[in-house]
C-alpha cells in the first residue's frame, strides 16, 4: 500500500493518520503514539509503516552474520522467573562450567571456517570474575586476533566489577584492553522497576544496565539492546523500555540494533503463562521499527522465535536475523523455543531471506558488508559456516 492510499484509507482513525504523516516525513513519533499504534494499529497498517522504514534506512538487504557462541556456565547467583537456563549455585547437578582451556578449545575448533563473531553470554557464576573473563579475552585474541568478540551482558558485568571492586569505567576498560569488542543486548528485559521486581528482581538494575550501556559507548565500545516481551508487561511499559533506549540512542549513538525477545514458557517459574501469538510478535517487531527512529538495525534472533517467523518479520520492519549460531547456544532451546538445535549454513541463512523476497548481504559485526548476494541464482557456500 502506498503512503498517500494508506493516510487517505478510510478505515485508518485520525490519530493513526497523524502517526502515518508522521512516518512518511520522517518525523519522530511521541510516547503517546507508541501506544496507540500498539492498542489501534492493525497488522497490515503497522507493517506498512514499518516496512517503510526499514526500505527507506536498508533497501532491500537483510543481514546476517558467521557467528557462533560461548556459554560459559549456566550456574548463576540470580533466580529471574522467566529463566529455563540458569541452575543455581548450590543446585547445579545439571549444570555446566566452562574452563579456559574448554573456551580456547572451542575457539579453535572454528579454525580454518569463515566465522567473524564470538558470542560470550552465560550465568553469573562467583568463580568466573573479571580477572578470569580478562585473561580467556587475551587469549582468544592472542590464537585469533581478527575474530570479534562480543560478550557478557550487563547483567553479568554489573556483577564482575561490583565482585572486583571497579568502577563501570574501569571494569570495561580492563575488558577493552583484554580484547573486548562489543557488548551484546541481554538483561534489559523490562526496564519498568514494578514488572522488573516481579521478574527479576534480584539482577541488575534499569539504571545499571543504561549506565553500563552508555559507558561503554562512551569507551568506543558499541553495542546492542533487547527487550523481553510477552509475559507479564503491557503495551506501556514497552514504549517506556524504548523510548529509554531511545533517548540513550540520541545521547551516544552507540547501539547497532535492538532485538525483541520473546519470552517462551518451557520449564521456568513463569509458564503458567500464555505465550503470544506470531501476529503479536510481527507487531511488537513493527512497533519497535517505527519507534526506535535511531536505531540502525531491528534483529529478529531466528533461533528463539524460528525460521518462518523469522522470514515473515522481514516485511515487518526486520533487516537482520542474526546469523548461523551453529547448535552453540541453549538459552532459548531449553525454554522451548522452536529451533532445539539452532544452526543454519550460510547456504540456508541465504536461501530464506530470498524466499521472503529479500536480498542477503553477509555483514561483520559492526554492519560492515563482506558480500552482498546479488541475483536469485548466485550459489551461495553449499555447507558449514
Amino acid at each position: 500500500m502506498l503512503p498517500n492510499t494508506l493516510i487517505a484509507h478510510s478505515s485508518v482513525s485520525p490519530g493513526l493518520k497523524t502517526i502515518a504523516e508522521k512516518v512518511f516525513s520522517g518525523k519522530r513519533i511521541s510516547y503517546d503514539d507508541g501506544i496507540r499504534l500498539y492498542e489501534e494499529g492493525t497488522i497490515s497498517f503497522l507493517g506498512v509503516l514499518a516496512n517503510f522504514i526499514r526500505e527507506k534506512k536498508h533497501g532491500n538487504l537483510t543481514f546476517f552474520n558467521r557467528n557462533f557462541h560461548i556459554e560459559p556456565t549456566n550456574v548463576c547467583v540470580f533466580s529471574c522467573g522467566f529463566c529455563s537456563y540458569s541452575r543455581t549455585y548450590k543446585n547445579r547437578e545439571d549444570g555446566w562450567e566452562l574452563s579456559e582451556s574448554q573456551m580456547i578449545d572451542m575457539v579453535k575448533s572454528y579454525d580454518g571456517q569463515p566465522v567473524t563473531e564470538v558470542h560470550i553470554v552465560g550465568g553469573v557464576h562467583p568463580r568466573m570474575d573479571l580477572a578470569f573473563f580478562c585473561s580467556l579475552l587475551r587469549k582468544i585474541k592472542t590464537h585469533r586476533k581478527a575474530l570479534h568478540i562480543k560478550a557478557f551482558t550487563a547483567v553479568e558485568l554489573e556483577y564482575m566489577f561490583r565482585k572486583a571492586k571497579v568502577s563501570v569505567r574501569e571494569g570495561l576498560g580492563m575488558l577493552k584492553e583484554s580484547g573486548l569488542d562489543s557488548l551484546p543486548g541481554g538483561g534489559a528485559e523490562i526496564f519498568d522497576e514494578e514488572v522488573r521486581s516481579k521478574i527479576c528482581a534480584d539482577k541488575a538494575t534499569a539504571s545499571q544496565w543504561l549506565e553500563i550501556h552508555s559507558t561503554a559507548h562512551q569507551l568506543g565500545i558499541p553495542s546492542n539492546a533487547t527487550m523481553l516481551y510477552g509475559h507479564t508487561e503491557n503495551f506501556a511499559h514497552r514504549v517506556d523500555h524504548m523510548d529509554r533506549l531511545r533517548k540513550l540512542q540520541d545521547e551516544t549513538g552507540g547501539f547497532n540494533a535492538f532485538i525483541p525477545l520473546k519470552f517462551r514458557n518451557k520449564d521456568n517459574d513463569m509458564s503458567d503463562v500464555k505465550e503470544v501469538t506470531m501476529i503479536e510478535d510481527l507487531r511488537n517487531y513493527a512497533v519497535s521499527r517505527i519507534y526506535l527512529d535511531n536505531f540502525p538495525h531491528i534483529k529478529a534472533y531466528w533461533p528463539m522465535i524460528g525460521k518462518s517467523t523469522a522470514g515473515a518479520s522481514l516485511s515487518f520492519g526486520v533487516d537482520d536475523i542474526d546469523g548461523t549460531i551453529d547448535d552453540t547456544t541453549k538459552i532459548y532451546a531449553m525454554a522451548g523455543a522452536e529451533d532445539q538445535h539452532p544452526r543454519m549454513s550460510t547456504a540456508q541463512l541465504v536461501d530464506l531471506i530470498r524466499h521472503a523476497g529479500r536480498k542477503p548481504a553477509e555483514r561483520d559485526t559492526l554492519y560492515n558488508t563482506i558480500r552482498e548476494y546479488e541475483t536469485m541464482e548466485e550459489p551461495a557456500p553449499a555447507s558449514g559456516q
